[in-house]
């Protein structure tokens, strides 16, 4: 589980926390925790330690020490030199703007039409410029445990995108891809909001020569206007005074079907009780708009 420090612990990060212990949990697998502070203008001063207290209030037990990502920054760049050096990845100082007056939008937003991709290197500002990651017209494909499925084209679909951005600061997808890795993990259970992440981070795993990860995306909980609740949309933070009403609403949101009674029970038992009950099945798949192709086992 990969909380952002940029806020109190809210719904939204509680289903996906609840979801992915207990899948943990009924596999007999471990449960590990990072804090991705890697960007700083977002934080929220004192939010990671008040997540980290709100997950124990509503017993939730990790293996080993929680992986502070800000600890991480000198590997991370190691990584980006070395994806640099062998040209599979290249400087761009394209503003938002430009992009997004190319016209062409996909899952994770405007696609990079490769304004930069063959410039010479006197030709782009690299003390201004973001820092991408060539792509190739290849279909990334995967299996998703929930979602079924899952089909895109990188130049199609993603574009090149960034792993440095233009402050000098990591970007999500490399930094998450190289902790996979690196604390070992097998399974990543997080919220629809990231699927159309997972294919450009199987296709850093494969310029790497990492080990894909199996995937299980569940749907993200939204607000009275179908927004994803999140600290952006205004999400509200839980009340660490109320930990069984918690944990029985997200399992309500993650379709396990609580008996009314587990909501003013303490925290073991309503784990006692998921986790004979934890079917991820039921949690649903989600319609995501913007997709090309279509989310479905009958993808071809």
């Amino acid at each position: 589980f990969a909380p952002s420090p940029t806020g109190p612990l809210h719904l939204g990060s509680l289903v996906a926390a609840t979801a992915s212990y207990l899948q943990a949990l009924v596999a007999g697998g471990e449960w590990l925790v990072r804090v991705e502070d890697i960007d700083p203008p977002r934080e929220s001063p004192g939010a990671a330690d008040a997540i980290l207290k709100c997950l124990e209030t509503h017993g939730f037990c990790w293996t080993g020490p929680v992986r502070w990502q800000r600890k991480r920054l000198a590997a991370y760049q190691a990584t980006v030199d070395h994806l640099a050096a062998q040209d599979l990845a290249f400087a761009c100082s394209c503003s938002r703007r430009e992009i997004r007056a190319a016209g062409r939008s996909g899952p994770l937003g405007a696609i990079y039409p490769g304004t930069c991709r063959h410039k010479s290197a006197g030709q782009v500002d690299t003390s201004d410029a973001a820092l991408r990651v060539a792509i190739a017209p290849v279909l990334i494909e995967f299996t998703d445990r929930l979602q079924g499925r899952v089909c895109l084209r990188l130049d199609r679909d993603i574009g090149a995108f960034i792993i440095r951005r233009r402050d000098g600061l990591i970007a999500y997808a490399i930094a998450a891809t190289l902790d996979d890795h690196a604390q070992g993990i097998t399974e990543v259970v997080r919220g629809t909001d990231l699927l159309a992440m997972t294919p450009a981070q199987i296709w850093l795993q494969r310029l790497l020569g990492l080990d894909q990860p199996a995937y299980l995306h569940v749907p993200v909980v939204r607000n009275e206007h179908g927004d994803k609740l999140s600290k952006q949309t205004g999400a509200e933070p839980i009340s660490e005074g109320a930990p069984g009403l918690n944990l029985y609403r997200a399992l309500q949101c993650l379709g396990q079907a609580p008996p009314r009674a587990l909501a003013s029970e303490p925290p073991a038992s309503i784990w006692d009780w998921a986790t004979t009950h934890w079917d991820p099945v039921r949690a649903g798949r989600e319609t995501i708009e913007k997709w090309p192709v279509p989310v479905s086992d009958s993808t071809s």
